[in-house]
């Protein structure tokens, strides 16, 4: 059963749905989760607050399917394809996600606002992290780059860490276009190659050898 938090979360991920954030009220937030406005208040603080949560949790479970794609037992330019995959297929389900990669967020969504002042700490330790802020573009980027990066090393030692670090981020970067970008989807369901960015992508890495380097003598 979930907590009164992620109740809470679920409740506002709905309502924003259904209309623009400005237009989303805390007490239908507090009563599509079954609980009070006092409850809503004390676990955010404020409609700013659970702006913050809501953005924060997107980018917590995008960041945790990357993590799940890079843990499973493929090969690894296979994980990167799935990452592509990953990136593209969560943009293109949750419009906050798409936000968080690209920076456009539109009239209709909770833009991240200045953070709590100075002094002003949540009792809440998850709303504490949230209040800390959302990586940006950038960021993001970054990190997943060096989560891949990480999971390459320890795949294929003794290869060039440079290199590596290039082929991930312009998978990520290659991902992030058909989000900006979206190309018509011509290839049917199941077809070898899959959909335009897997293509693309295994071009890539078929140009890029994720291979061991041989040691020297």
């Amino acid at each position: 059963m979930p907590t009164a938090r992620e109740a809470l979360l679920d409740a506002a991920l709905a309502a924003l749905g259904a209309r623009p954030w400005a237009a989303v009220r805390m007490v239908d937030v507090a009563s599509a989760a079954g609980v009070s406005r006092q409850t809503l208040y004390n676990e955010f603080g404020s409609k700013e607050g659970l702006a913050r949560a809501l953005v924060r949790r997107e980018a917590d479970l995008y960041l945790r399917g990357v993590d799940r794609v890079l843990a499973d037992r493929v090969g690894p330019a296979e994980r990167l394809v799935s990452l592509a995959e990953w990136t593209v297929r969560s943009a293109r389900a949750s419009a906050l996600v798409r936000a968080l990669l690209t920076g456009c967020w539109g009239e209709r969504l909770p833009a991240p606002r200045p953070l709590r002042p100075p002094g002003a700490y949540s009792p809440v330790p998850a709303q504490r992290r949230a209040d800390a802020g959302v990586p940006g573009p950038a960021e993001l980027v970054a990190t997943v780059r060096d989560r891949s990066l990480a999971m390459l090393e320890k795949e294929l030692p003794g290869a060039d860490s440079v290199e590596l670090a290039r082929s991930c981020e312009t998978v990520v970067r290659l991902a992030l276009s058909y989000v900006t970008a979206p190309a018509p989807e011509t290839a049917a369901p199941g077809a070898p190659g899959g959909t335009g960015h897997v293509v693309h992508v295994r071009a890539l890495l078929a140009r890029t050898p994720l291979r061991p380097v041989s040691p020297g003598p």
